[in-house]
């Protein structure tokens, strides 16, 4: 590990640290659903329902992948969890659109100084990568963005999904794949415990974001979420 990330992970934790000591958050019995045993965020999306899972999130068309990612890891930067952001260098390369560009996501509200941005040379490679940090219990999110390789991916082999699943369980942390599929094609793994397609529509005065469950082993499939937003340049 570098110094740089060891300097970035104690700097997350001291942050965390002071925030959840400075103030308690207060969370009502309408925000919560308890199922044997255990607390739940009621809304089907958002950080709180992606904590200890493997999320799989694609589309292909009027996609809206990117921005409903970047959403999460403005939830998470709230929160004041650490997020890393991993592309393979073979998806960076092939894409002209849909990966992950600096200057917009800054223009969206992120910090990027509180991002980890790791460009791996392959997908495997990628994910090997978001077990390592994982396993550093610093981070409460990581956002494994296959942009078009998805697609080419079909799957992933299941003893990595599985140790991905362990330690996001372990650490309380979120895993969202971002893939370029249509909702026909199989997702990552049987182990993605959540597969959810972000399409935008066009509005008079901006655009609609829906979020719609393909996949969801909780609650079932079939939910959906529209949010109103604005389309920066990249995105």
């Amino acid at each position: 590990m570098s110094d740089d990330l060891r300097e970035f992970l104690a700097n997350a934790r001291a942050q965390r640290s002071t925030t959840a000591s400075s103030a308690a958050r207060v969370i009502s019995l309408d925000e919560l659903q308890v199922r044997g045993g255990h607390e739940r965020s009621a809304e089907p999306w958002g950080l709180a329902a992606l904590r200890g899972r493997l999320v799989e999130l694609s589309a292909r068309g009027a996609a809206a992948t990117l921005t409903t990612a970047i959403d999460i890891v403005l939830e998470a930067q709230r929160d004041a969890e650490p997020v890393a952001w991993i592309v393979p260098w073979a998806t960076s390369a092939r894409t002209t659109s849909g990966t992950f560009y600096p200057p917009d996501a800054a223009d969206s509200g992120v910090d990027l100084s509180a991002l980890v941005v790791v460009r791996a040379p392959s997908a495997l490679a990628a994910t090997r990568s978001a077990e390592r940090l994982l396993r550093s219990g610093a981070f409460g999110l990581v956002v494994l963005d296959f942009g078009s390789a998805g697609a080419e991916l079909d799957r992933l082999p299941e003893h990595f999904l599985g140790r991905l699943v362990t330690l996001a369980q372990a650490h309380d942390a979120a895993i969202v794949c971002l893939t370029e599929k249509t909702n026909e094609a199989t997702s990552l793994g049987s182990l993605v415990s959540l597969r959810a397609e972000a399409l935008r529509t066009r509005t008079r005065d901006g655009f609609e974001i829906t979020v719609r469950a393909l996949k969801d082993k909780r609650r079932g499939p079939g939910w959906s979420r529209a949010t109103k937003a604005r389309g920066p340049a990249g995105f």
